[in-house]
């Protein structure tokens, strides 16, 4: 299943592409109740969705939906940068400062796979050290809502060099107890890829009126 999210993620399954059980139990060497098992998962995690009559396919997102899940996200994250401790203490800056040189060299490299990985991690120790449990489940929730939204933002370099710099951004806000400047780049670090996706959306809609 990890496979598939990743596909998904970083663009390989495009939005509104079927998956099919046959195809995934002759890929994957599954059985039948197995195959259907990971999409139930992959719907479970707002990655797919059934549609009657068609089967199941990779969630496509109304630009509504972009709009309010993203607008979600930064109240939470804005609101995690808000409580965290600053200025942050030195070991807790270096376990974040060690998982970005791990997302520094995915984006020398090139790697989206990667990138998408750390990225996670990068966020996940940040925005555990608000010490709210709840607050952090529901970042990690809508986090998890809008993988399938990040794909323009993931396979751009451009995209992918802006959130490292971005990271160091807030790492530096953290070591100096800047919280006004954290909160500011906590919020905006999301914009790039709702942007991205909605971007996407229109040309793909554009590419179906002259096709369809």
């Amino acid at each position: 299943m990890r496979v598939l999210e990743e596909e998904i993620v970083l663009g390989s399954l495009h939005p509104r592409e079927r998956l099919i059980e046959d195809d995934l139990m002759r890929r994957f060497t599954l059985k039948r109740h197995a195959a259907r098992e990971v999409l139930a998962e992959l719907a479970r995690r707002g990655l797919v969705e059934r549609r009657k009559h068609i089967g199941c396919e990779v969630k496509a997102f109304s630009v509504q939906e972009v709009k309010e899940l993203y607008q979600l996200r930064e109240l939470l994250e804005a609101e995690a940068a808000r409580t965290l401790p600053l200025p942050l203490a030195p070991e807790d800056l270096e376990q974040l400062k060690s998982i970005q040189r791990q997302h520094d060299r995915a984006v020398a490299d090139g790697d989206p796979r990667g990138v998408f990985h750390t990225n996670l991690r990068f966020h996940e120790t940040l925005f555990g050290f608000c010490h709210n449990g709840v607050l952090l489940r529901a970042i990690q929730e809508y986090a998890r809502q809008t993988h399938a939204i990040r794909f323009g933002s993931l396979v751009n370099p451009d995209y992918r060099e802006r959130a490292r710099d971005e990271h160091w951004a807030m790492i530096t806000a953290l070591e100096e107890g800047r919280r006004d400047e954290l909160v500011r780049l906590c919020r905006d670090h999301l914009a790039p890829s709702r942007d991205a996706y909605l971007t996407a959306t229109r040309h793909l809609s554009r590419h179906d009126a002259f096709t369809g």
